[in-house]
């Protein structure tokens, strides 16, 4: 077992924390939310500390760039750690590598929910969205900003195809499997 799965263990002194990512669209939220009720968590919605000015750069179509971007990661990072021993699922873009290794120095190791799928499905998906700053004018910066994550960060790879209901199942197996508390 990889020491992020061992940091899964409820047991544990320190929380357990699972991060959901992908660029705008994948279903971040709803996988995250999901999988929090299934394991009687936290669920962190990562957009939700986001400051003003990102929010109206994001509105606009504008890519937040590494500065705009480095305090909203540390209010990421302190809200789960408020967590106290409860899991904690966290919906986060965590588009670069460098953003996963900040918030894994700040909250300790964590396994990767890497949400994947065509940019014609993420496409579409974000044309359909309503009430969210980020829009379908944002795809084309955060694939040129993203950098997948790789093996050695404890990801697994889910394709967005699936309905939500059917990867939250597909995950909690795959955690039961590697001898993850699931709730």
């Amino acid at each position: 077992m990889t020491n992020a799965a061992q940091s899964l263990r409820s047991e544990g002194a320190q929380a357990a924390c699972i991060l959901v990512m992908g660029i705008a669209g994948t279903g971040k939220s709803a996988i995250a939310s999901r999988l929090a009720a299934a394991r009687g968590g936290v669920f962190i919605e990562a957009d939700s500390y986001h400051s003003h000015e990102n929010v109206e750069r994001m509105r606009q179509g504008i890519g937040l760039t590494d500065v705009d971007r480095w305090p909203w990661l540390a209010a990421v990072a302190q809200a789960a750690l408020g967590a106290e021993g409860r899991p904690v699922i966290v919906a986060c873009s965590a588009l670069k590598r460098s953003y996963r290794d900040f918030l894994r120095e700040r909250i300790g190791a964590f396994p990767i929910l890497y949400l994947t799928g065509s940019p014609e499905l993420i496409c579409e998906r974000l044309a359909r969205r309503r009430n969210h700053f980020a829009g379908g004018s944002l795809l084309e910066s955060q694939l040129q900003t993203l950098e997948p994550p790789t093996e050695d960060e404890d990801v697994v790879h889910l394709d967005i195809r699936l309905s939500p209901d059917e990867i939250v199942v597909q995950v909690l197996a795959r955690l039961d499997r590697r001898g993850v508390a699931v709730g």
